[in-house]
């Protein structure tokens, strides 16, 4: 209880870095945590469950995958004091995740790959998994200074992705762009000034996309990224992150707007 108590306290960032470990809660994460789609994917160490929470994992899991964890029973009183949700639904993990390394993607066919650089709002990040795992994305990649990607609001905001799609944290703008070039991925920046558009990206390529911080958009970056604009037809000035990352995923991923 203490050690999932420090993962969601105030040193739970420093902690889920160093010894790569996070909390799950509420049965969407854990649907995905227990039937993984991926190899890479964060594992359960510890599965800790009120009666309530038992009951609704027994309802859609067979007793045989359940058998495969340490389960920790505890009171409702317990979970109340573990979870950092107002109402816990009876269900919390201890996950496990391996530590970022972009080598072992070398040459395994990655094919679209999204990149955020010092994006800070973990309802953001969350969303941008789950849309980069809804579109068929391979591969979704923060920098360094970003927002925890393991903290509970991220995890609960991927409802499940998760367990989807690999990430991989803290990759520097320069091992980025070493890794796309090594595996024949054309890097596009999303920028408002963009010389050419989403309509001008081949599809059919191997592609990565970049998005800049909430504030401040994107540094100055290599000459080797190609920057584009999404076509906007009202008079916003620009889209939201998360929804500028939702529509050039999915443009990409099936042409929509060309």
């Amino acid at each position: 209880m203490e050690r999932v108590k420090a993962l969601l306290g105030s040193r739970g960032k420093k902690i889920r870095n160093t010894e790569h470990v996070f909390i799950a809660d509420g049965l969407q994460s854990l649907r995905s945590a227990l039937i993984p789609k991926i190899s890479t994917a964060p594992i359960i160490e510890k599965l800790y469950l009120t009666e309530t929470g038992q009951g609704k994992i027994r309802a859609e899991f067979a007793q045989e995958i359940l058998d495969q964890y340490e389960v920790i029973m505890v009171s409702d009183q317990v979970m109340n004091a573990m979870a950092e949700t107002e109402s816990p639904q009876g269900i919390l993990a201890l996950c496990k995740y391996l530590p970022s390394d972009l080598s072992k993607f070398n040459g395994t066919g990655i094919n679209k790959v999204v990149y955020f650089w010092e994006i800070q709002d973990p309802g953001n990040a969350g969303t941008a998994i789950r849309t980069a795992d809804a579109c068929g994305f391979d591969l979704v990649l923060f920098s360094p200074n970003c927002v925890d990607a393991y903290s509970p609001k991220v995890i609960r905001s991927t409802a499940g992705s998760m367990w989807h799609i690999p990430i991989a944290i803290d990759i520097t703008l320069e091992v980025f762009e070493e890794f796309a070039k090594s595996n024949q991925i054309q890097i596009y920046a999303l920028d408002g000034e963009g010389e050419k558009t989403l309509e001008d990206i081949d599809q059919r390529a191997p592609a990565a996309l970049v998005f800049g911080n909430e504030a401040r958009g994107l540094p100055q970056l290599p000459t080797s990224f190609q920057s584009v604009k999404i076509p906007m037809r009202g008079h916003a000035e620009s889209f939201n992150v998360a929804s500028a990352a939702a529509i050039a995923m999915y443009s990409i991923s099936t042409g929509a707007l060309s």
